[in-house]
């Protein structure tokens, strides 16, 4: 009843001037609905990239530029395959059993990344350690005795204890945390350091309290920790509207989404699919209607390349993959980005980023009448895949409805909608082209980096742009925000941040989790790295 009462309010101001829609109008809104209605089914399972989903996706994209007619422009027809690395994961096969009872991965108990992998059962109690036993170790003692150390690093204590136990004859080390201590025990899939000699695994606090509440008892331990390297296959959609001229029109958006948040790009652990009708179906099904306008009457001064990226959510990887391996090698003119273009109302109204990245938008967008309200923004910059464009010298625009309260959650289905919203955003962005059709080349303009567009909210900011398709250990930065506190602590592109406070961080996600611990008035220490020198700055938010 939920959605079809949702259905019917997204429905009202349609319904109600249904007499004043043109025939052409009602048609582009029924199209937009049946692309979203679709592409955010239950049976897409969220499309992320490089699933059944994703290429379900991929198929009905291709199928509607076959019908078109439109000319491949993919490495495959008008598909560009793309791997995308997972690093080392556990095997299905690996488990940690106690008694019998088998711990659940990540909630109760977690390899370290560098664990040396091991196959084995044994009987062992937490205040014995014997030879061809488990051997315990309570962290919190350890971090506790270190408090008067500054150079203490628990990284080297554990290679060096972890060899000390093995040459005692430990077939497996388990650490575990009982105290306050913050411990930062993470798994990073990309770890390259050395592998333990032994099997060494953590056991969260919900592991602990749950299974081991007898120091002297002794417990069956049944172990088998493999690790694997995976890789998964996505793909990007790319089709060609060929003028036959020098300058080409790059017009993009993103068809994954976050599936079962298997990737964990969602804060929240709920394991509901992800369907991404706003996120970005949205911007999908406006760049199948775009397609098409432009396949029956496109400006004749630019050719118009269509590209649908996948990897999006996992950090712009297919738009960045297309840049480094281009299937089309003429000149970009510009590239229009539509990602989350589904949600437009007059509180928000409609943002246009990229402003600020050729001297012609101006004029372009003076020119361009529409009855939508407007936010203009000049970063190129951003977190889509505009962003990838820009940083190659390609001047972009970027069109975003803006975030919500649905954003990244299950809740974002295709009955919240404003369809004849995302309708005037496709004739707006459709007249943009035309009206930039007679100004040749476009120049391209640098501006000020900016963490603009969609994003999780947090009280607290550093002001940086991550690297997402960053593969070692920490948050590598692409830039700091002009005026936010990054910039204002001297941080730069290519700067890898490591701990803020008593939390490290391996990834992205780590660093988020990290800000979501601090509020305004805080005070804490920053450590990040540039090249091999490390620092250590006292910061203030």
């Amino acid at each position: 009843m939920r959605k079809t009462l949702g259905f019917l309010w997204v429905l009202l101001p349609i319904l109600s001037m249904a007499q004043k829609l043109k025939k052409a109008d009602k048609l582009l809104i029924e199209h937009i609905q049946n692309h979203v209605k679709y592409l955010a089914s239950d049976a897409l399972e969220g499309r992320r990239a490089g699933s059944v989903g994703e290429k379900k996706a991929v198929d009905y994209i291709v199928a509607q530029y076959q019908t078109l007619g439109l000319q491949p422009m993919g490495t495959d027809g008008f598909i560009q395959a793309f791997p995308i690395d997972e690093g080392k994961r556990l095997t299905a096969g690996s488990f940690l059993k106690i008694n019998n009872e088998a711990l659940v991965y990540e909630k109760e108990f977690i390899p370290l990344s560098n664990s040396g992998p091991g196959k084995f059962t044994s009987n062992a109690a937490i205040s014995l350690n014997e030879s061809k036993q488990v051997w315990f170790k309570d962290l919190n003692e350890v971090l506790d005795a270190a408090v008067t150390n500054p150079h203490f690093d628990l990284n080297q204590w554990l290679i060096e204890f972890t060899n000390q136990v093995k040459q005692k004859g430990a077939i497996a080390l388990f650490l575990f945390n009982k105290g306050t201590f913050v411990d930062n025990i993470q798994f990073n899939k990309f770890d390259t350091a050395a592998s333990f000699p032994i099997p060494v695994i953590y056991i969260t606090k919900n592991g602990w309290m749950k299974y081991f509440n007898d120091d002297i008892d002794t417990y069956k331990i049944n172990v088998n920790i493999e690790f694997e390297h995976a890789t998964r296959t996505a793909h990007n959609v790319v089709a060609f509207i060929d003028n036959h001229v020098a300058n080409t029109v790059v017009i993009g958006a993103h068809l994954d989404h976050l599936g079962y948040n298997e990737d964990h790009n969602a804060l929240d652990i709920n394991t509901s699919i992800r369907n991404g009708a706003d996120d970005n179906a949205s911007g999908t099904s406006a760049l199948i209607e775009l397609a098409k306008m432009l396949s029956k009457n496109s400006p004749k001064n630019n050719n118009y390349l269509i590209v649908h990226f996948s990897g999006e959510e996992l950090g712009l990887f297919g738009s960045k993959y297309w840049l480094a391996h281009p299937t089309y090698k003429g000149h970009l003119n510009y590239m229009i980005n539509l990602d989350m273009v589904g949600r437009y109302d007059t509180a928000r109204k409609l943002t246009v980023g990229g402003f600020g990245t050729s001297s012609k938008w101006a004029s372009i967008l003076t020119q361009t009448k529409t009855a939508l309200l407007t936010n203009l923004d000049s970063a190129g910059a951003g977190p889509s895949d505009h962003a990838s464009f820009y940083r190659s010298g390609t001047p972009v625009l970027f069109m975003f409805t803006g975030s919500h309260s649905d954003y990244h959650k299950a809740t974002d289905d295709w009955d919240k909608i404003n369809y004849e919203g995302e309708a005037a955003i496709i004739q707006y962005v459709n007249l943009i082209i035309k009206n930039a059709n007679n100004l040749g080349a476009l120049d391209f303009l640098t501006t000020r980096e900016t963490s603009m567009g969609k994003s999780n909210k947090f009280s607290v900011s550093l002001g940086v742009m991550p690297d997402y398709a960053y593969r070692g250990t920490g948050l590598r930065i692409e830039g700091a925000t002009p005026g936010k506190l990054a910039e204002r602590l001297g941080l730069k592109g290519g700067d890898i941040l490591l701990q803020l406070g008593e939390y490290k961080f391996v990834d992205v996600m780590a660093y988020m989790v990290t800000l979501s611990k601090f509020k305004k008035g805080d005070k804490t220490i920053l450590i990040y790295k540039r090249g091999e020198v490390e620092t250590k700055l006292n910061i203030e938010f």
